[in-house]
């Protein structure tokens, strides 16, 4: 056995991955490992010699030793005549490898609309739809396989991030200048990430402190008057360590009104947002890493006329403030060990502290998070066909929360897990992935997560993934329903009048779903045609009933709650520089409201969209994205008086945004966009705005955008490394 190695440009040796190994003369052979080491058995060959070679590398044979671990270091070949292969990377890239349905947005398809946090990341991906929870906060909440954000387990670089406290606020959290690319996953996610994913995953990829660009700087300016600058620098500390600085500052001073319902479209706000990254290379078989981060967020909205100054008695404004303060704290460390390198040891470690103090007109809503979170992983490849995962995790959370209209509530979760996954593939052909965790909950007792993978290629082109398994989450009521502190509506938790967890159960769903994906050669391009049907159907779900006006109430399910998810995508580059994305899902979303199956609110039951992306050979690019949102179905508002009431479904509409970018070398990017050109608003989101502090009022009723046209200019400057 041994390790086969390459010599860097700065002298360092690096593994070679599949280099082949062979027997002397013999057929009897093997490939290298991800950390280059390979074992074979001569027990029947009994030959003198091994062949080592790589493409690119001039072919070795060395001499077999008796006893010992040999390292073996290949030099480059000879020059040999120029190939020049090309091949078109997709700026959203779909495996037909992996055994979990996941596609990879990469930072070019970022590029594509202005993407300044990770809520809004996905406006040119159908996978994901984006939601405003209330017309007063100007937060976006994401939703897919047509459940809200809190189902989805969103993760920074597969540690936990957005949740709990910040599962709205959260998303703002993640500029989106910081991403170096975003991974979804759909349907039940790995047992080694936690029980947290219900519908899926999103995990968020930033910008390395040890590779990339070495400085970057963007500003962004939109017609509302939002402005915002980001920036990264990263430097090689020494030969082994690396460190990394990322910027996020945004500031929107404006106030608007353009729905003329005497409350601001968007809040006036003060973000900044700091991290520190630090990369240790592998020394001493030991890598790693370490972040620190701190996010400030100012927000004020509410009355017009309060910002405006048409009125200066403030006491008879509604008023919307938020202040949160957030810092984190997460490092990793692998090990392999070279007696067995085959085996390897990580540690994934993370802190997070988040206050959060607010005023919605009257009413307080504080919060208070001190959360921890462990993952010790052990990895053991004994063969190409087999992996082998298991490990032991820590989640911990206590939180503290002031509701001014519901009293005081206190959270302390202890929760220590154990977790065992086994991989198996088959000639690339055919992979399954079984795995099973459990967890003891210090208030909701032990439970088991079972999850499973499987996937099947009928050719390189043409593959089939099926999935199943658990999912298991504590619901933060108030934080995951900021919209209600938008509104009159009296508050209601029927539990069972503990004050652990709201005297409510934990929110249990299983999830299943088949996905097939088949790429067509039409014409030397590729046609990608990709077919979704998945089920999420709970156990217990914690109900947020909006159907009696003037109140909201939780309880645990009582009967049925499902969602059913259908999905078709087809992708084709129509012209050299012209690809073409086009999506049709439908989505069936029901729960049990008292005694009643009813659609979920808020939820288009249907939706379509197109994007179009066109570069030229001078480097211009164009994009347009369309979405068509089907009716959805509004809350029960028929006992309002007459003027208070709305219809019981929205109307369909049409959303198109477009974005014009020049780029000049690998230097300079200026780009020209604009949101919502259509210019569809909705006129009637705020119900009683004329009297904010009587019973009726209602901000949380909200199916389409605030605010008209928007347009945007920005630019992007990347310095590379010399």
């Amino acid at each position: 056995e041994g390790f086969i190695y390459e010599i860097n440009d700065k002298g360092n040796k690096t593994p070679l991955i599949g280099a082949s190994v062979k027997l002397g003369d013999t057929n009897v052979g093997t490939t290298t490992d991800l950390v280059g080491h390979f074992r074979i058995d001569n027990s029947d060959a009994h030959a003198d010699t091994i062949q080592v070679s790589y493409i690119g590398f001039e072919t070795k044979t060395i001499a077999l030793e008796e006893k010992g671990v040999v390292e073996i270091t290949l030099n480059t070949g000879h020059q040999l005549e120029t190939v020049e292969v090309v091949y078109k990377k997709r700026t959203t890239e779909v495996s037909f490898i992996k055994s979990i349905n996941s596609e990879t947005i990469t930072r070019e398809e970022l590029c594509k609309a202005a993407c300044c946090n990770l809520s809004e990341s996905f406006e040119t991906n159908p996978s994901v739809d984006v939601s405003f929870p209330d017309a007063i906060t100007g937060t976006r909440q994401i939703q897919m396989l047509g459940l809200a954000g809190p189902y989805v387990q969103i993760t920074r670089e597969l540690m936990p991030d957005v949740r709990a406290m910040s599962t709205i606020y959260g998303l703002s959290m993640t500029p989106g200048p910081w991403i170096q690319s975003i991974q979804l996953i759909k349907g039940a996610g790995s047992v080694v990430n936690g029980f947290e994913s219900l519908t899926g995953q999103i995990n968020v990829e930033l910008k390395k402190p040890e590779r990339g660009d070495k400085f970057f700087l963007n500003g962004y300016m939109n017609a509302a008057g939002r402005t915002e600058l980001n920036s990264n620098y990263r430097h090689d500390v020494g030969e082994n360590v690396a460190t990394g600085f990322l910027l996020h500052a945004k500031q929107m001073t404006a106030v608007h009104d353009n729905n003329g319902d005497g409350f601001t479209d968007m809040p006036k706000e003060k973000d900044f947002i700091i991290a520190n990254r630090w990369k240790f290379k592998r020394t001493n078989n030991f890598e790693g890493q370490l972040g620190f981060k701190y996010s400030s967020l100012s927000h004020q909205g509410g009355s017009h006329d309060h910002f405006s100054g048409a009125n200066q008695n403030h006491e008879e404004h509604w008023r919307m403030n938020n202040d949160t303060d957030r810092y984190e704290a997460w490092a990793k460390v692998g090990y392999v060990n070279p007696e067995t390198p085959k085996s390897s040891v990580g540690l994934q470690f993370s802190a997070v502290r988040q206050n959060q103090k607010s005023m919605f007109g009257n009413d307080v809503y504080d919060n208070d998070q001190n959360s921890l979170f462990a993952n010790l992983i052990f990895q053991h490849i004994p063969d190409e066909n087999n992996i082998i995962r298991m490990g032991l995790t820590y989640q911990y959370d206590d939180i503290y929360e002031h509701v001014g209209r519901a009293g005081f509530f206190n959270r302390d979760e202890s929760i220590p897990g154990a977790y065992f996954e086994y991989t198996y593939k088959d000639n690339k052909k055919w992979s399954v992935i079984p795995g099973i965790r459990v967890d003891k909950h210090n208030v909701f007792g032990v439970f088991v997560t079972p999850r499973l993978h499987a996937k099947y290629n009928f050719s390189d082109k043409s593959i089939v993934r099926i999935s199943g398994g658990r999912g298991q989450k504590t619901a933060s009521i108030f934080a995951e329903n900021l919209g209600l502190f938008s509104s009159s509506r009296e508050v209601v938790i029927n539990g069972n009048g503990s004050n652990d967890m709201y005297g409510l159960d934990a929110e249990v769903a299983w999830n299943y779903g088949i996905n097939y994906t088949q790429g067509i050669d039409i014409s030397d391009r590729e046609l990608i045609i990709s077919f979704d049907a998945y089920r999420t159907s709970f156990e217990n779900q914690i109900v947020v009933d909006l159907e009696t006006p003037g109140r909201i109430s939780f309880y645990n399910l009582e009967g049925s709650s499902y969602s059913n998810s259908v999905q078709l995508k087809l992708e084709y580059p129509v012209l050299k520089n012209l690809d073409v994305r086009m999506a049709y899902r439908m989505f069936d979303v029901k729960t049990t409201y008292g005694n009643e199956l009813l659609e979920k609110p808020m939820v288009s039951k249907h939706r379509s969209f197109i994007n179009v992306a066109y570069k030229t050979d001078s480097d211009w690019h164009f994009d347009a994205t369309l979405n068509w949102n089907g009716q959805k179905r509004l809350p029960n508002t028929s006992s309002n008086p007459i003027e208070y009431q709305r219809p019981d479904r929205s109307p369909d509409y049409f959303i198109l945004n477009a974005q014009i970018m020049k780029r000049w070398g690998k230097k300079w990017d200026v780009y020209l966009g604009a949101e919502n050109l259509l210019n569809y608003q909705q006129r009637d989101a705020i119900i009683a705005g004329d009297d904010a502090f009587g019973q009726y009022f209602d901000a949380s009723i909200v199916w389409a955008p605030l605010f008209g046209a928007n347009l945007y200019v920005g630019f992007r400057y990347t310095l590379t490394e010399e």
